[in-house]
């Protein structure tokens, strides 16, 4: 077996029998392997410094609001205290997808701890939805029990709010080409309108001196803001969990390009899925009866993959008999 450190891409000796997952094709074949064009992204490492002050400000702010909350009877207030905290853990996330995706895998860990990433981010899902069900619970309870808020100390404590969480977004501003970065500002942008719209109610409320119905109101409004953003966060770490394909990646598309390729007579058994929130893999079987450039095909195919559909990790096995004879060439097969 011969191997390029460049690639890390192999390819076996065209006479060799190779087991796949406990079947024996019966037949000759090569397997190639390859992280060339990694289709992930990394935030940068001076961003480490903007995360840091994001999550220590933003927490110590969340302490503040919820006991502000508490003090003034302000289920508002509440509310977007559950709302920052949910943008905490994300950034956390966000920081913590980048620290994971640059350790080095085990014996033990073969693709090292990337799959953490997403099981955060399902935990962070459920956690957020399991608030919204206490945040609205109280609010509808607020609503048939109205309490008198103390307006002043929201106004102001959401004030602080609209500025820590613009300051934040302003440090991501630059990073837009990274999508754990862009997360983040958008978080943190979002988080800025919620806090406003949490001023605005509360003069509302001072200036009329009632309307104490708005206060509740107003965390129902913020729960279906958390409802909003967490779904799709949901929907997305259910699926990468379930080792589903990643959205932005059309199975078809890769297939039929892959069956483009000189000499590719048939394509199948393959699988694509997430190894971490920001990285995607890919293994697939190609007859290719003619593979006397074997190595060259495997290195550029394997960052084609990489380039146009940002698949980083790609394991291709090469089968010179007749696609028939593999057992896993039947579309059921897994």
């Amino acid at each position: 077996m011969a191997h390029d450190h460049s690639g890390h891409s192999h390819a076996k000796d065209a006479h060799d029998h190779h087991d796949h997952g406990g079947h024996d094709h019966g037949h000759d074949h090569g397997h190639g392997h390859s992280h060339g064009g990694h289709g992930h992204s990394h935030a940068p490492k001076d961003f480490g410094r903007a995360f840091a002050v994001g999550i220590i400000l933003n927490t110590a702010f969340v302490l503040i609001e919820a006991g502000a909350g508490i003090w003034s009877h302000s289920l508002a207030l509440l509310a977007d205290a559950g709302h920052n905290l949910s943008d905490v853990l994300s950034l956390l996330l966000a920081w913590g997808a980048t620290v994971l995706a640059r350790r080095a895998p085990s014996a033990r860990r073969t693709y090292g701890m990337r799959k953490a990433t997403i099981l955060a981010s399902l935990t962070n899902a459920v956690l957020l939805l399991v608030a919204v069900g206490v945040i609205t619970s109280e609010s509808v309870r607020r609503l048939m029990e109205p309490a008198q808020v103390q307006t002043l100390p929201v106004m102001i404590t959401a004030g602080i709010g609209v500025v820590i969480n613009t300051l934040t977004a302003l440090m991501f501003m630059r990073g837009h080409d990274d999508l754990n970065v862009k997360g983040a500002f958008m978080h943190m942008a979002a988080d800025a309108a919620v806090s406003l719209a949490v001023v605005v109610g509360a003069a509302v409320m001072m200036i009329s001196g009632g309307l104490t119905w708005l206060d509740p109101v107003l965390s129902l409004g913020i729960a279906v803001v958390i409802v909003l953003g967490t779904w799709g966060l949901l929907r997305d770490s259910v699926n990468l969990a379930l080792d589903a394909v990643p959205r932005g990646i059309d199975v078809g598309v890769v297939k039929s390009w892959l069956g483009e390729q000189p000499g590719v007579t048939d394509v199948h058994d393959l699988h694509i899925w997430a190894m971490s929130t920001t990285e995607t893999a890919l293994t697939v079987h190609l007859t290719r009866p003619a593979n006397q450039d074997a190595d060259d095909f495997l290195h550029a195919t394997c960052e084609q993959l990489g380039r146009r559909f940002g698949i980083g990790h790609c394991t291709l096995q090469i089968e010179i008999g007749d696609a028939g004879v593999c057992k896993l060439s039947p579309a059921e097969a897994v």
